[in-house]
């Protein structure tokens, strides 16, 4: 498993894995709504605000997570770790988790202060990742 930060390059990409894991799990409306999200998302990384993390078995985007910076008017750093999706066929190995940490740890190096991290979830949904927190 390779963990890597994505880029706008990786737009296509993400929305694709975002749009089969959703649809797979929550039907195709869901499946569209969270695929353009994802789009969205990934056509404005900037590596600061919007930050995005793959995870890649043999070239192929298995999982992707994105961390979103939230804006308030006191500065503290605050990242949104939110929408998160593992393909179908490689969900219930942790792939999920390590995403989550290579995120966490990649946004502890970066930051020269310390910052928070929130997720955002339908807890139904994300059972897994919840008994995680």
């Amino acid at each position: 498993m390779i963990y890597r930060v994505l880029d706008k390059s990786k737009q296509k990409e993400v929305e694709e894995l975002f749009t089969s894991v959703f649809t797979t799990s929550e039907g195709e409306e869901e499946g569209q709504l969270i695929g353009n999200l994802s789009s969205q998302l990934a056509s404005n990384i900037d590596n600061n605000a919007i930050i995005c993390f793959g995870a890649y078995e043999n070239e192929m985007l298995i999982g992707s997570i994105f961390f979103t910076l939230l804006q308030f008017s006191k500065s503290i750093q605050v990242y949104m770790l939110a929408p998160v999706a593992v393909s179908a066929e490689q969900q219930g190995k942790g792939i999920g988790q390590a995403l989550i940490n290579y995120g966490l740890n990649e946004l502890k190096k970066r930051s020269a202060k310390a910052f928070n991290a929130i997720w955002l979830a339908r807890p139904i949904f994300n059972r897994r990742a919840n008994s995680y927190y």
